[in-house]
């Protein structure tokens, strides 16, 4: 399939795919493990999928963990066994910023992705970033993914609650208002049902564990089937 093909495509399935990101947060749990066909055909079919840029910090990286046990990886292997396959580049960078993803996103566009996954600004947030910058580095961020003939999905932050309920609430409501002016799919505070829970994180208390990526995946990984089946 051509680039402009796969392009026009995402562009038909990103308003629908917009309309439900919303429920996110229960949507996944259900979801059951599928059965897993051979290493072999899997490893074919990812080869030839389409190309999906994880821009992120160390959440995306899967900080403390392997590379394949961070939610990325995991959404692919998934995905892969249930016929939706896609290449992945994850570039999630532990301690990165919005500011750093605005500097490293033309380089990661020269691979000509068929989608980049933003997931950045938790650093910017626990750092008391002002918010002002945070929007603007975000909005430069997917300016340059759609200038590249790309398509861009946000995942949505959110910070603990002893960072005062102004500045919490404007920073998670800057992605809603982002995403809604910038036309893109979203996902409000992505880490819900996985940030704030001692079992599935790390004694930073930021950072999932295995077993809270795996639930990441669970509930990003039906989203992101929806909006590659209809590319394909």
């Amino acid at each position: 399939m051509s680039t402009h093909a796969t392009s026009r495509r995402l562009a038909r399935s990103a308003s629908a795919l917009a309309l439900v990101l919303s429920l996110v947060a229960g949507c996944g749990g259900d979801d059951p493990a599928p059965r897993r066909p051979s290493a072999a055909p899997v490893e074919d079919a990812i080869a030839e999928g389409p190309l999906v840029v994880f821009l992120g910090d160390s959440l995306s990286a899967g900080l403390y963990l392997d590379a394949d046990q961070a939610f990325p990886a995991l959404m692919q292997r998934r995905l892969a066994a249930e016929g939706v396959p896609f290449r992945l580049v994850n570039a999630g960078v532990s301690g990165d910023t919005t500011a750093g993803g605005l500097r490293r996103v033309a380089w990661l566009l020269k691979q000509e992705p068929d989608l980049v996954v933003v997931e950045l600004g938790g650093n910017d947030g626990l750092r008391g970033i002002e918010l002002e910058t945070i929007e603007a580095n975000l909005r430069g961020i997917l300016d340059a993914v759609r200038e590249a003939g790309s398509h861009a999905w946000l995942l949505g932050g959110c910070l603990p609650g002893n960072y005062g309920p102004d500045y919490r609430g404007a920073f998670e409501a800057l992605y809603e208002r982002v995403a809604r002016e910038e036309d893109v799919p979203f996902v409000p505070c992505f880490l819900e049902g996985v940030g704030g829970v001692p079992a599935l994180n790390h004694g930073d208390g930021i950072h999932p564990t295995a077993e809270g990526h795996e639930k990441l995946a669970e509930k990003l990984a039906p989203l992101l089937r929806q909006l590659l089946s209809e590319s394909r």
